[in-house]
């Protein structure tokens, strides 16, 4: 079907133009001819690509809307898709975690929400992808990872290591941890039973394990250091062998992002300082940061500032985190505050992260690109809404509000 976007102020590599958009199938196939096929009316609007979210957990939520109480994957599946439709999110990786522990974020409940996302892809609205968010010392996990890597999810790989960030010694402030391999990593005495229950305690919830248990098993784990590093060698090269693009999570040192750029993992996911954010940059690697911190002003545990770090030139994108909404409230904010142009700001949730993810497809408007566009209603001074969300030409959300 052939449709033509008229009136809208679009969003175009270079430039804010006044134009018309014309979509043929699955395609965006001319700008600024004349209307062919269905008319349809975006006068006073903005026309801009849609969103792409290489990293977003926020299903979660549907998937355990309250501790301990788990819904049938099929209503979190469906219900998330539509959550992403109505955020103008056409492509979404979602941060599956494959973690050696039970409950929300076990292995088992990860393949599951694979299994669900392929099943019912059919009856899904936007492009429902993976972030395969494994962490290390999950062994547990290696069997699904190559299941993963194979099945139709067109994934990502996310290498995490949240046990070495909890093990820390207690006067270790989190941003300032060694690289997690350095053999002078500082670890916390597991025997400091209040410590151990303070960083523990939302995992423990999570896992649905009683203290005893939790602390058993995080022991247990904990005993295959040694052999995490040689394991992550074999993942990360089954990835490159893929062409999967992969990610190193919240790094707090260049030795960090060394490490992992040298396994092939080309963007640094919420860097915590600036050690790796240089890193990054001198070894041309792609930097992401969570667009909460952009909406509230800085991160919720000290890190560094995603709209400083946007300012400032070392941010090439901005993912939704925990919250679907948070991407368009994040360009808002720094518009507002006028940390870089729109044009600019609009790239961090789509140029960018179609680079990063080797999406050559998408990401901008121009001809021959595939017609993933939304439309925005953006009033001086207001924050902006979503109207429409097209997907491959697709009408994946629209929304008219009364008169």
């Amino acid at each position: 079907m052939i449709q033509t976007l008229v009136g809208a102020d679009v969003y175009l590599p270079g430039e804010i133009a006044n134009t018309t958009v014309t979509m043929d199938g699955d395609r965006i196939v001319e700008i600024g001819g004349p209307v062919q096929g269905v008319e349809i009316d975006a006068r006073g609007k903005i026309v801009a690509p849609a969103l792409i979210d290489v990293h977003g957990d926020a299903f979660e939520r549907q998937m355990m809307p309250r501790p301990g109480v788990f819904f049938p994957m099929e209503t979190a599946v469906l219900e998330t898709d539509r959550q992403l439709a109505a955020n103008g999110i056409a492509t979404a990786y979602h941060s599956v975690t494959l973690s050696f522990e039970p409950g929300l974020r076990s292995v088992e409940r990860g393949r599951a929400l694979m299994e669900a996302l392929r099943d019912l892809a059919p009856r899904l609205t936007v492009e429902n992808r993976v972030q395969l968010r494994w962490e290390t010392f999950a062994f547990e996990a290696l069997d699904t990872l190559d299941w993963a890597m194979e099945a139709p999810l067109k994934p990502s790989l996310a290498f995490n290591d949240h046990l070495s960030m909890a093990m820390r010694a207690e006067e270790v402030p989190i941003q300032q941890r060694l690289f997690e391999h350095s053999p002078d990593f500082p670890v916390m005495d597991v025997g400091d039973e209040a410590l151990f229950a303070k960083r523990y305690s939302k995992h423990k919830e999570r896992s649905g394990l009683d203290y005893e248990d939790h602390k058993r098993l995080v022991k247990r784990v904990w005993e295959r250091r040694p052999d995490v590093v040689s394991t992550t060698q074999t993942v990360a090269a089954k990835a490159r062998d893929r062409g999967i693009p992969m990610l190193s999570h919240d790094d707090t040192q260049a030795e960090t992002r060394s490490f992992y750029h040298d396994l092939g993992a080309t963007t640094s996911e919420f860097p915590m300082t600036m050690g790796p954010v240089k890193a990054a940059r001198a070894g041309g690697d792609m930097i992401i940061f969570g667009s909460p911190n952009a909406v509230r002003g800085g991160s919720h545990i000290g890190s560094l500032g995603a709209a400083d770090m946007v300012e400032a030139g070392f941010c090439d994108m901005l993912a939704s985190d925990y919250y679907y909404p948070a991407m368009l409230a994040a360009v808002d904010r720094l518009d507002r505050e006028k940390r870089a142009d729109r044009l600019s700001l609009w790239s961090l949730v789509s140029t960018g992260p179609a680079r990063a993810m080797g999406l050559t497809d998408r990401g901008e408007i121009a001809e021959g690109k595939r017609a993933d566009l939304v439309l925005v209603d953006w009033p001086k001074g207001h924050t902006p809404t979503i109207q429409g969300t097209w997907v491959a030409g697709r009408a994946a959300y629209r929304a008219q509000p009364g008169a």
